[in-house]
């Protein structure tokens, strides 16, 4: 009865559209009181939840990714990306994903990805000729990119949650993340094609060589996170501080765009997104707590293997939950609440935890652009003006394209455990 009130309270939620956030608390606290269980339970272990040391690095990289955007740039990555790929058909859909590749290696978050890129690109491509639910697709589908492409904030939430090196985690999701982007470009190309999309003349090689400079100072910041990480000569949490010091550098000194009085509002802004990320993680773990208690993450592990213990037949059912579970909730609450026990399943029939993780943040990445609670297609409709109808049906391409990369990284444990290994062990 009591697991009953959680998940209706849960779901009603979700349907009535509360934050996700919100809405774990309410649930928990419902589940709380039907129990009898004191709800002073509740702030004690959403605070164990939330007194991780490697968490610490998420204010981190949220304010350089700020820092870094605010400085001018995502104007430079695009320049570059353009003058890269832009003379080929359908050249701004490719230097869509192509920024999107770059700066994810410097947002570490989707949603910023999908803003930042999106609010330049789409009105950008709408200009040029390109359909607007094209424009607002590709956006959307590039921005999963970003939190696989190191860093990536969904990892570090994995890295705390099970123990895996952060700095391993990084490097296990670089070549998914070149493949994700690599394919998108494929499909753009061929869309491109099949509907005559407009091409660009080939802007020359002084072109593609200013902008290169233009832009290198973001990019060797990728650079810095990886190397500070792989030469042991940081932690996670202190290449966070670097990372912001080196984009409050580069932005106010260097490209000269970052005004000293923007900083406040910067910090402030990058405080209230990484709270709202902290208290996701708090209340998901007090739901996390209820579900461990009530022996579900045990009986998700028993039923699956009721079913199977073929290696290949679990992680073909793990994927297809989380691509459900990813429709309908946030990435960083679906990690707290499923990831530990479905870790303990993959282990159990012999899936290497660094592959786990990979594909596991890999396909709730995909969540991010699938309705009803997709995020980022939810920003780039809006960007666009369109109803989610239109960018849903352009994107179904791109969604095809990414299912097959992550099917590829599920299979192929190497695509995501051998750079690690060539880099650290």
């Amino acid at each position: 009865m009591n697991l009953a009130i959680l998940i209706a309270v849960f779901v009603g939620g979700l349907i009535v559209g509360i934050p996700v956030a919100v809405t774990l608390g309410l649930a928990s606290a419902a589940y709380l009181l039907a129990a009898g269980i004191p709800l002073v339970v509740m702030p004690q272990k959403m605070y164990a939840g939330i007194d991780v040391f490697v968490l610490l690095c998420i204010p981190g990289f949220i304010l350089a990714g700020n820092l870094m955007n605010s400085g001018g740039i995502t104007e430079r990555i695009i320049r570059f990306a353009n003058a890269l790929v832009g003379w080929a058909r359908g050249g701004l859909g490719l230097t869509n994903v192509a920024g999107s590749m770059l700066f994810g290696g410097i947002s570490g978050t989707a949603v910023a990805d999908a803003a930042s890129i999106g609010g330049m690109m789409i009105p950008g491509m709408k200009r040029a000729g390109y359909p607007a639910d094209f424009s607002a697709a590709v956006t959307a589908a590039s921005s999963t990119v970003g939190p696989i492409i190191p860093p990536s904030v969904p990892m570090i939430i994995v890295g705390a949650l099970s123990g895996i090196s952060v700095g391993r985690m990084f490097l296990a999701g670089a070549v998914p993340g070149i493949m994700l982007g690599l394919a998108m470009m494929v499909t753009v190309y061929i869309i491109a094609v099949r509907k005559g999309f407009p091409r660009q003349p080939w802007q020359g090689w002084g072109e593609l060589g200013g902008s290169f400079l233009g832009a290198i100072w973001a990019i060797a910041m990728t650079a810095l996170i990886i190397g500070g990480l792989m030469s042991g000569l940081s932690t996670p949490t202190e290449t966070a501080v670097v990372a912001s010091v080196y984009a409050f550098a580069v932005g106010c000194f260097v490209y000269k765009e970052l005004p000293l009085r923007a900083v406040p509002r910067i910090v402030v802004d990058s405080a209230i997104s990484s709270a709202a990320i902290l208290a996701l993680v708090g209340f998901a773990n007090v739901f996390g707590w209820i579900l461990v208690s009530e022996g579900i993450p045990q009986a998700i592990a028993s039923g699956v293997l009721s079913i199977t213990d073929n290696k290949y037949l679990v992680i073909l059912l793990i994927n297809v939950l989380l691509l459900f579970v990813g429709m309908f909730m946030e990435t960083i609450a679906a990690l707290i609440i499923l990831f530990v026990p479905l870790l303990t399943l993959a282990t159990g029939v012999g899936i290497d935890p660094l592959h786990f993780a990979t594909f596991a943040v890999l396909n709730l990445m995909i969540g991010l652009t699938t309705p009803p609670v997709g995020v980022c297609l939810f920003i780039c409709a809006n960007i666009a003006k369109l109803p989610l109808g239109p960018v849903v049906r352009a994107l179904l391409p791109f969604l095809l394209t990414n299912i097959i990369v992550l099917l590829l990284v599920s299979y192929v444990p190497a695509f995501s455990t051998w750079l690690p290994a060539l880099l650290m062990d």
